[in-house]
């Protein structure tokens, strides 16, 4: 082969072509040629993401960020990505924007998504989730740096002094009284400690104790007798509904009620015709000539003992029998 100009341009204009490819695919400019799946994501903000930066799941680097737009009509910023067809994103998955450190790059993180969740397919709209803006938590920081400092000057100096004197000075004004009333407390737990006083005995005197402790051992024994007797009554109580003993064949037997109701039955007929005036009885409470004839007996007694006082005991059973007959 000649070394002509001819071959040297060609030579040069091969090498040129194998660069920029190289170079290309280093930085992405033909990623577009790549296979792999467009998903899309909307954000309140971008964050200073920039088209290029790594999209990842669980940290490992699953596509890039292809373009960065304005979504108008629903306010949002979208975010397109090309992420590798087997990466496994799901229609349930959410994408973040996050940022590697305080001066590292941006990057769109991916969640796995719920396991039963189908593969995303090319042009699926995944949920987004915001992240605090950077910017946001520094301006937060630093407002609180400014309370720090505010509050650190308000102890400090004449400040403190203003905070402390009034009560300073009602301690140098009330220090006798004061005194006083520590003494007295130390003058009241001293005698506790000693086991003076009410509150003295209650704490260190044994009989107290005993005493306590034998009431409660009686409460406890009153509980035990109280737990027996309602055992009792339940054993009661289950045998009356088994029908056992008087009470129980009172309450569980039949042929004692159908008795009961023949009596009652019975005792009803009784009285309808004693109202009726039928039978013995019947007649002596309705019939209005007996009525007469036992008032008319008792008039002829009553005349008839008038005059027993001054006679003898022949006249007076001949008088009665005159006057009954």
């Amino acid at each position: 082969m000649r070394n002509t100009l001819e071959t040297r341009l060609g030579i040069f204009a091969a090498i040129v072509a194998i660069a920029a490819i190289i170079l290309s695919l280093v930085v992405g400019g033909f990623d577009q040629f790549r296979r792999g799946l467009r998903l899309y994501a909307l954000f309140n903000s971008a964050q200073e993401l920039k088209v290029g930066d790594r999209v990842k799941m669980a940290g490992v680097e699953i596509g890039q960020v292809q373009a960065i737009s304005l979504d108008t009509t629903n306010n949002k910023v979208r975010v397109t990505m090309k992420v590798n067809p087997d990466c496994g994103v799901k229609t349930d998955s959410t994408a973040t924007i996050k940022f590697t450190g305080l001066i590292g790059q941006n990057f769109v993180a991916i969640e796995f998504g719920t396991p039963q969740s189908p593969l995303a397919s090319d042009g699926t709209m995944l949920v987004s989730t915001e992240q605090p803006d950077l910017s946001a938590i520094m301006t937060k920081l630093d407002n609180v740096a400014s309370g720090v400092e505010n509050l650190t000057k308000s102890f400090s100096g004449d400040k403190i002094d203003n905070l402390l004197g009034p009560f300073t000075d009602f301690l140098k004004a009330n220090r006798g009284p004061l005194t006083a009333t520590i003494a007295n407390i130390q003058n009241v737990s001293s005698q506790i400690s000693s086991g003076k006083g009410t509150v003295g005995k209650m704490i260190y005197d044994q009989s107290l104790y005993n005493t306590a402790m034998d009431t409660v051992s009686n409460i406890q024994g009153t509980i035990g007798d109280a737990k027996g007797a309602i055992a009792q009554a339940q054993e009661v109580i289950k045998g009356v509904n088994a029908g056992q003993g008087t009470v129980g064949r009172l309450v569980k037997d039949d042929t004692l009620y159908k008795e009961a109701t023949a009596s009652m039955t019975n005792l009803r007929e009784v009285l309808q015709k004693i109202n009726q005036g039928k039978g013995t009885i019947g007649k002596i409470v309705n019939d209005q000539e007996f009525y007469q004839n036992a008032k008319l007996t008792l008039q002829k007694l009553d005349k008839a003992t008038e005059g027993l006082e001054d006679t003898g005991p022949l006249t007076v059973l001949s008088t009665l029998a005159n006057t009954l007959f």
